[in-house]
């Protein structure tokens, strides 16, 4: 046979946007090997390589790292379209696209090559300029999809290193001290819209916060980590930080939501007096915390809300707080309503009442209230992945 390559007279025109185009043909026989080199052949854009017994297809697809693999449906020691089950199982292939080839024009085994992953079909040996056709058409779609995952990768590489600052900027649990706290925190994507923390403004008052900003993602976080930003660093202008309500309208001024996106948030704000034991606090939108006895006797909380309206939704609003007297030892758990906002299988949503009946229910010793309350949140949603970021944030005061 003459393996001369074809004339320059008798190229087509490259297309792909110079993308190299890499044909794996696995047939039995070396003529139709042969056949197709020379309809290749001459195409600049194009690497062909020939596999010519069916055991080492795998393998050598491995090696060669086709584009778009051509496979022979009748072969002697393996049936095609076994081997086509065996390259869309494999890791290394499973995504290649795949024209089959068939002596022969059969609706039932083209219908069973496409059920098995097989992405297109052609009678052997085709026109050259359609072969060529077809090959860059596969090509470029797998081209396109490596370059998609090399980006997905990149931007799930970026939003994990994002997520991790995230959690990083959370406050360590306080384990000691006339105020002890702790907190659990799963957002319901890579990247959630609350955010949450604690620090002392002074060797007396400790401020208590968590927002929630409206939807998830990078935007949502991005304007969380703004807002903690802002409340750690007690950068809002002509605000005092020991008093909530005006924390809460130096925020709503500061991020109105035309500038941000149309993105809200609500939040809980609150500033304990350790001295006078005092707890002054203002809400926005916000869930009630829930204040408790120390001792777990079943009581019924005190709930803290004012009603504020929620954050950034209107300029120049005035804004409420309240506060309460702290006696003896208590506990406050301040959270998000992700944490109780959970839907079940068939569709019912965990009420708030419901919400604080379990926390009113005395702790397992086994495990924490929080561990005890995410653990119920997943047996009721049956994923490990809820619908809204888990955020609840629990503090004791001796």
């Amino acid at each position: 046979m003459d393996t001369s390559p074809e004339p320059a007279a008798g190229r087509t025109s490259r297309a792909g946007g110079g993308h190299r185009v890499t044909v794996l043909l696995i047939d039995d026989q070396a003529i139709i090997g042969e056949a197709v080199r020379r309809m290749l052949a001459g195409e600049e854009d194009i690497e062909f390589h020939f596999c010519q017994d069916p055991a080492k297809a795998i393998q050598t697809a491995v090696e060669v790292k086709p584009t778009v693999i051509l496979q022979d449906l009748v072969m002697p020691e393996i049936d095609g379209l076994t081997l086509v089950r065996f390259l869309r199982a494999h890791e290394a292939t499973k995504e290649i696209p795949l024209i089959v080839l068939s002596s022969r024009e059969e609706p039932v085994t083209k219908a069973e090559a496409f059920e098995l992953g097989a992405n297109d079909y052609l009678v052997k040996l085709p026109d050259r300029i359609e072969l060529l056709a077809r090959i860059r058409y596969h090509s470029q779609g797998y081209i396109r999809l490596l370059e998609r995952n090399a980006v997905m990768k990149q931007l799930e590489e970026e939003l994990r290193q994002a997520a991790e600052y995230v959690f990083k900027m959370l406050p360590a649990p306080l384990e000691t001290g006339p105020v002890r706290a702790r907190w659990s925190f799963v957002p319901s994507t890579s990247l959630g819209g609350d955010a949450f923390g604690y620090h002392w403004l002074d060797e007396r008052h400790l401020a208590i916060y968590l927002i929630d900003v409206c939807g998830h993602g990078v935007g949502a976080a991005l304007l969380s980590v703004s807002v903690m930003n802002v409340l750690r660093a007690k950068t809002l202008p002509n605000v005092d930080f020991h008093q909530p309500d005006q924390v809460l309208a130096g925020l709503n001024d500061s991020f109105p939501m035309e500038k941000h996106n149309d993105m809200f948030f609500t939040a809980w704000y609150g500033v304990y007096d350790r001295v006078e034991r005092e707890l002054a606090y203002a809400s926005g939108g916000h869930p009630p915390a829930l204040l408790f006895p120390a001792a777990a006797d079943g009581s019924d909380p005190r709930e803290l809300e004012t009603k504020n309206l929620i954050i950034g939704g209107m300029p120049d609003m005035t804004f409420q707080k309240a506060s309460v007297h702290l006696p003896g030892p208590a506990r406050l758990y301040v959270y998000s309503d992700g944490v109780y906002e959970i839907t079940d299988a068939a569709g019912k949503v965990w009420s708030y009442e419901e919400f604080v009946a379990f926390m009113k229910k005395p702790e397992n010793p086994e495990s924490t209230r929080l561990e005890q309350l995410f653990q119920h949140a997943v047996a009721r949603n049956g994923s490990n992945r809820l619908d809204d970021d888990f955020s609840i944030v629990e503090l004791d005061f001796e």
